[in-house]
């Protein structure tokens, strides 16, 4: 179940309150007239089940509420109700099909911003990943991976893509591009470093290394993982399963891709960083193709079964 929490102008209350009335699965209304300061107006509150969740919210988008009033949402852990047990058996479809398409783009919007924090987990997942090739230690690599941020632009440039939202595509295009860029500029810093210190070195780079070779040599399987990832992480957004999210981070070659190339970038080892290059390419091109046709499959499943519902109830 979610809770909505509504602002509402005196005059649209009568409205607002209709609205929620006509959507199936809504419950638990509330109305207090008068109380809200900032915005002024009424505060409008009720529980819909999830999979009705969407259509309600859209409505009252475009009434306008968004623009005079305000709406707030929020997820319900626990509901122990008669009523909301009945709200979610009236409602259409299965709650965990549903995507709530306005928590997706602002979640996704939060996550594919260009920032100073997104660099920094970007840099220090790329720096981590340098140390773990060039050791052939897949401890640091699977580390690596669960701490990189860019799955967020991953997603954000899906949901765009299928959104039609061109601001949300650039700004996750500038996010990924220029966040890597970034990242891979101060790992070759950072290698330069490591290796006046002593601590790393060209032979260790250029020497066999069974356990993180594949990351400059992509095939076809890396191309399929990274499909399967992007379609594991996409489900794991529109659900709110965030553990599968992480499994999804530590199962692509993106990050330590990016880190083989800055390595050998620094030591002028044009073929690990062709190939490094091309496997992080590869891998991106294949996370935002899965993830885009999910949304999309999951988009006309979800239109499918409401006009299914609604066939069956007329």
């Amino acid at each position: 179940m979610l809770h909505l929490r509504l602002i509402t102008p005196a005059g649209w209350t009568e409205n607002v309150v209709r609205v929620i009335g006509e959507t199936v699965g809504t419950t638990h209304l509330v109305v207090l007239p008068g109380v809200a300061r900032d915005p002024a107006g009424d505060v409008v509150m009720c529980d819909v089940a999830r999979e009705a969740g969407d259509e309600l919210i859209g409505s009252l988008r475009e009434m306008g509420l968004d623009e005079v009033g305000s709406i707030a949402v929020g997820s319900i852990d626990l509901s122990l109700s008669r009523r909301a047990d009945e709200a979610e058996k009236d409602a259409p479809g299965e709650g965990a099909d549903a995507v709530l398409w306005e928590q997706l783009s602002d979640a996704t919007h939060e996550e594919s911003t260009l920032s100073a924090t997104y660099v920094a987990f970007l840099t220090l997942a790329t720096m981590i990943a340098a140390c773990g090739v060039v050791l052939d230690n897949a401890i640091l690599i699977v580390g690596a991976m669960a701490v990189g941020p860019e799955f967020g632009p991953l997603a954000g440039l899906s949901t765009a893509i299928v959104r039609r939202a061109p601001r949300l595509a650039v700004r996750s295009l500038v996010a990924l591009l220029a966040g890597f860029a970034a990242a891979m500029a101060l790992t070759v810093g950072f290698s330069l470093l490591m290796d006046a210190l002593g601590l790393i070195s060209e032979a260790a780079l250029e020497s066999d290394r069974p356990n993180t070779g594949f990351v400059y040599a992509p095939d076809a399987f890396s191309f399929v993982v990274a499909v399967l990832a992007g379609i594991a992480g996409t489900l794991s957004l529109t659900s709110a399963k965030s553990g599968v999210l992480v499994g999804v981070a530590i199962s692509v070659t993106t990050v330590p891709a990016a880190a083989n190339a800055a390595v050998a970038l620094s030591y002028g080892d044009t073929g690990q960083t062709a190939g490094s290059t091309y496997q992080l390419l590869l891998n991106l091109l294949g996370i935002v193709v899965a993830g885009t046709l999910t949304l999309l499959t999951q988009k006309w499943l979800w239109a499918h079964t409401r006009s299914r519902e609604g066939a069956n109830l007329s």
